[in-house]
């Protein structure tokens, strides 16, 4: 007779506040009587969660919400990039925003104070969830990202969007340039044309620049354009601007 081992279900822990993680540690601890499981790691940030979850294999992520610098939704985004995204269950103390669109989407989350019952539950049903898509994610953050990200080099790397000159597609994928260097991601100009449109205009069918970038106009383009192109402070590169947004030029000069 064959016996099937169940593997424990490698568990991490975000959270900004100490006593949250030593309850959960505890909770885990007692849920352990019944259901394999392993803490493998913990953070209490969001770049520290990075850093760590690119080299650390992790099944569940518990992962809470309202954190400094980074919430929890965004950096539920940025894990996604990784080659294999763990499966998420948020917990929140109190953002009703978030537990209605969560309730909405069927994404598992946690009210604390966590009760050991509710747990127990989540990390069943993990056991066969698959990861929320970005899009749902990016419904669930009312605010715009801080930060796009790339898997580059084994490292999840975060661009600040304030460093972001310019977004411009190519086949599909969008060209994040900086004053620095320019990076690569899979993500829709629409989609990020949506969530930033406070920052960025639209130059071209295919180019978003930052509009605090601007630095002015000059006449040059290719045939074909409208003639004017656009000149962005730290970039010898001057772009396009289609006959379609030549009133731009007016409306930031």
């Amino acid at each position: 007779m064959t016996t099937t081992i169940e593997l424990a279900l490698r568990v991490f822990i975000v959270d900004d506040e100490p006593p949250a993680h030593n309850r959960l540690r505890d909770l885990l601890n007692d849920c352990n009587n019944q259901l394999a499981l392993e803490v493998v790691g913990e953070a209490g940030n969001g770049q520290e969660a990075l850093d760590k979850l690119v080299d650390i294999p992790v099944d569940v992520v518990l992962l809470d919400i309202r954190m400094p610098q980074m919430d929890g939704i965004e950096l539920a985004q940025h894990l996604q990039k990784l080659p294999k995204p763990p499966v998420i269950i948020f917990t929140t103390a109190y953002d009703a925003y978030a537990i209605k669109a969560f309730e909405l989407h069927a994404i598992d989350y946690l009210l604390k104070p966590i009760r050991l019952g509710r747990l127990f539950d989540a990390l069943n049903r993990a056991r066969e969830a698959v990861p929320v898509q970005t899009e749902i994610l990016r419904e669930l953050l009312p605010e715009p990202r801080k930060n796009l990200s790339i898997h580059e080099r084994g490292k999840i790397h975060l661009i600040p969007i304030e460093r972001v000159l310019y977004l411009r597609a190519e086949l599909k994928y969008v060209t994040v340039r900086t004053v620095e260097r320019e990076y690569l991601i899979e993500e829709s100009l629409n989609a990020l044309e949506k969530e930033f449109n406070a920052r960025f205009v639209r130059i071209h069918r295919n180019c978003l620049v930052a509009k605090g970038e601007i630095e002015g106009f000059e006449k040059g383009g290719e045939e074909g354009e409208s003639g004017w192109m656009v000149k962005l402070k730290g970039l010898e590169e001057l772009l396009a601007i289609s006959r379609r947004q030549q009133h731009i030029v007016k409306e930031f000069s």
